[in-house]
């Protein structure tokens, strides 16, 4: 049964890597496999899928369809530029404005928001558009990890160790991973400075977007209100952030219908919902039950342990930068849902508690992706915009980009984790 597991599951992986396309058809090929082979008994399927998670996504898709449809992003990238001078202040503002975006929205939809007005402001200024879309596709990446609902791999990490939104920010008297986050992009701004030096262009007065509908805006500071006022609330049931965002999803749906009368917008946004996204993560939620089910989770995790020596530095030092290494290449949303039970079991048999690992893991695998063009859905998004505007860029183009921004953003957290959580 292992080795089957095991075979089913390496196999999954490569052709999520070779066909990145069919990516949900094949995690939810392998997730039937695992069910007709009994790897995962089928009596267990309704425990193994994370509804809260997939709950949490669909409506915050919902929600971010109406956002980026009331023109609210483009004014206040608006208001970002008219404070640059340059070209490559406009492209610093720009990414930094991507990750603040990203902390709250997942990285596709951030990419989706800025890099089309990226794209107006290159044209505008007759300046390569390459560099400050691959910038806010990084920043974009960066910022995922810093709060609860920044990226599908915080939200299953938070769902996965019982953390709450305030948790990312503030936990067990230390800062979180919020604050490790930040320094990294802070870290980050000198690296653009030399990156874009040569972007010495004027920027023009800039026209302001004018904004009529303000109720997309309202109901996701809504949405963020009630999942950090959710955190303080003890005993909650597991569902209850999916609850919340689906709910404040349906509302925002009833009210623009019958404000507008307009149906077409209600299909438009129950169309924005990434079926392929919520597929590819039922899929490896059941392929990770049936890799536990079947013992080989604890078999990893004690491959780890002897790799680590029995030693918490080696071992953080081995989950952070092996992550950045695998992510690069390789879907962090599987590989996370793969490693979070394998940490788990790591620090138990340690006898430690297990943030200090799941922090670096979380950091080592958002940011991992930065490297190359495929290691992230963001970074995919990215280049396929700038390739409909007939601009090729290779893997070296991305990594002159990905690679220094990657290497100073998770070596400043790497040290502050530790330093804080050691």
């Amino acid at each position: 049964m292992k080795t089957a597991a095991l075979i089913l599951f390496i196999l999954m992986y490569i052709f999520m890597v070779a066909v990145p396309k069919y990516r949900p058809y094949i995690a939810l090929t392998t997730a039937v496999i695992f069910l007709a082979a009994g790897i995962l008994p089928v009596s267990m399927l309704p425990s193994v899928i994370n509804w809260n998670v997939l709950l949490m996504i669909a409506g915050t898709m919902v929600i971010v369809y109406y956002f980026i449809d009331s023109g609210m992003p483009v004014l206040l990238a608006d208001i970002l530029l008219s404070k640059s001078e340059n070209a490559k202040w406009v492209t610093i503002r720009m990414s930094l404005f991507a990750g603040i975006i990203s902390a709250f929205i997942d990285n596709v939809s951030t990419v989706l928001i800025v890099a089309p007005i990226g794209l107006a402001i290159c044209k505008k200024l007759r300046i390569n558009p390459v560099g400050m879309i691959l910038s806010i596709s990084v920043s974009s990446n960066l910022q995922g990890a810093a709060t609860l609902v920044g990226d599908t791999t915080s939200i299953m990490l938070g769902d996965y160790a019982g953390m709450n939104f305030m948790d990312f920010f503030w936990m067990k008297g230390r800062p979180g991973i919020f604050f490790a986050v930040e320094l990294g992009a802070l870290a980050t701004i000198p690296v653009m400075l030399v990156l874009f030096r040569n972007y010495t262009e004027k920027v023009t007065s800039v026209e302001k977007t004018k904004v009529d509908d303000y109720l997309p805006t309202v109901m996701l500071i809504l949405m963020v209100a009630a999942l950090i006022t959710a955190s303080f609330i003890p005993g909650t049931p597991s569902i209850t952030n999916g609850l919340i965002c689906c709910t404040l999803a349906v509302i925002t749906i009833i009210i623009d219908t019958i404000r507008d009368r307009n149906t077409e917008d209600t299909v438009a946004s129950v169309k924005s919902l990434d079926l392929g996204t919520l597929g590819l993560l039922t899929g490896l939620f059941i392929v990770i039950g049936g890799l536990t089910n079947a013992g080989l989770i604890n078999d990893i995790a004690d491959i780890i342990v002897k790799a680590g020596g029995n030693n918490i530095f080696v071992l953080y030092t081995i989950i952070v930068w092996g992550s950045v290494l695998i992510s690069a290449f390789v879907d962090n949303i599987p590989y996370v849902a793969t490693m979070l039970p394998v940490l788990t079991a790591v620090t138990a048999s340690l006898g430690i508690e297990p943030y200090l690992l799941y922090f670096g893991l979380l950091s080592g695998a958002t940011l991992g992706g930065n490297i190359t063009p495929i290691g992230a859905s963001a970074n995919i998004a990215a280049v396929g915009l700038l390739e409909s505007e007939g601009y090729q860029v290779s893997f070296g183009d991305f990594m002159k980009i990905g690679v220094p921004y990657t290497l100073v953003a998770v070596l400043v957290g790497y040290v502050f984790l530790w330093v804080v959580w050691s």
